[in-house]
């Protein structure tokens, strides 16, 4: 079993809310990273002993089903996958005494730090949310002497938090002005300009304890003047991690800025999903006997094993997805999901939302 992606464990957060039980039959098993799954064998055997005290037949037989169910799944597991194991199954039938018996087993992307047993009307997805939540964003500002935009990464989402103008005169003199005396001014006014920014990112960021980094860009004079004169508190500068040179200073430069920072945000999804974009879209323009994207020529190409990565937009439809993913484990090949918070990501759904990488020309 392979960890899913956040992605993945959104989409099935939104499948698992649909589904209401009768009564108190549905049932949820959290496993912590680490524990023994041969302990939660143990004890789901003996709630079953437990649960053939439940007065109503139907529900009787609902919960000792999903209980047999749920104990040959982790046998079959053998051992509890790096990250723990999260379990939900019932009958989740819509009509009054039909059966439709379904579990779901999943390793979270991240270690499962709690253990828990639990018999409901309703799945617990509560533990499975919170790691959903990112733990980490970036502070972003693009400045130069005339504007500032500051604005935040958080995950591959790129917010704009604010923007900010100088109000310095453009260099046209007015009034007889000496060269000197309008300097002073300026210079007046760039250090106030700095100094407001600066509290900007204070208010901003200063408390917040998700703040992984910050990047700062626009041109060679302006932000290397804001930065080495120390306008920043100690805290915020000590967090500094790359400084970049671009021209903008709006939100065109914000999004320069991160793609100007790939090497620095290596891990973040939204890099490691623009670099996944690029080299479908390339291989696409340089290579198209090497990728496919239409539904029936990945279907194809899975079946016949011939499939490096396959590609699925996180709005590609949910039953088609699950089919191809089902074939894709068979062969042992990558599974990628891409979200639509990028611009590439967009692109590739408009495209057609499923795509492969092949590993040999069909």
């Amino acid at each position: 079993m392979a960890a899913v992606s956040k992605i993945e464990l959104e989409s099935l957060l939104e499948e698992l809310e649909k589904h209401k039980g009768r009564h108190t039959e549905l049932i949820t098993v959290y496993v912590s990273a680490g524990y023994d799954v041969v302990s939660v064998q143990k004890q789901l055997e003996a709630e079953k002993s437990t649960a053939k005290n439940i007065k109503s037949t139907s529900t009787r037989k609902n919960v000792v089903d999903a209980l047999d169910k749920i104990v040959r799944y982790i046998k079959d597991l053998k051992k509890n996958p790096e990250n723990g194991l999260a379990i939900f199954c019932g009958n989740i039938s819509k009509t009054e005494g039909q059966d439709d018996l379904q579990l779901w087993g999943v390793e979270p992307p991240l270690p499962l730090k709690i253990r828990l047993y639990r018999c409901d009307k309703d799945f617990v997805l509560e533990p499975l949310r919170e790691l959903l939540e990112v733990s980490e964003i970036f502070a972003l500002l693009v400045m130069d002497r005339k504007e500032a935009t500051i604005g935040m990464l958080e995950g591959k989402r790129i917010e704009i938090l604010q923007k900010m103008t100088s109000g310095i005169p453009s260099k046209v003199r007015a009034g007889g002005q000496s060269s000197q005396r309008f300097h002073r001014i300026t210079e007046g006014l760039t250090k106030e300009f700095y100094k407001r920014i600066a509290d900007e990112m204070k208010n901003l960021f200063y408390e917040n304890k998700k703040l992984k980094g910050i990047l700062i860009g626009g041109p060679i004079p302006t932000k290397d003047e804001f930065i080495d004169e120390e306008y920043l508190p100690t805290l915020l500068r000590n967090k500094i991690i790359g400084r970049i040179d671009i021209g903008g200073s709006d939100e065109s430069g914000l999004k320069e800025l991160v793609e100007k920072s790939w090497d620095i945000l290596a891990n973040q999804e939204i890099i490691y999903e623009k670099k996944l974009m690029e080299k479908f879209f390339d291989t696409l323009g340089s290579k198209p006997d090497f990728v496919v994207y239409k539904q029936e020529g990945v279907k194809k190409a899975l079946e016949y094993g011939a499939v490096d990565t396959l590609l699925l937009s996180k709005d590609y439809d949910r039953e088609l997805m699950k089919e191809l993913k089902r074939i894709a484990g068979e062969n042992s090949t990558k599974i990628e999901m891409i979200s639509t918070e990028t611009e590439e990501g967009k692109q590739f759904f408009q495209l057609s939302g499923i795509g492969a990488l092949l590993r040999y020309k069909l």
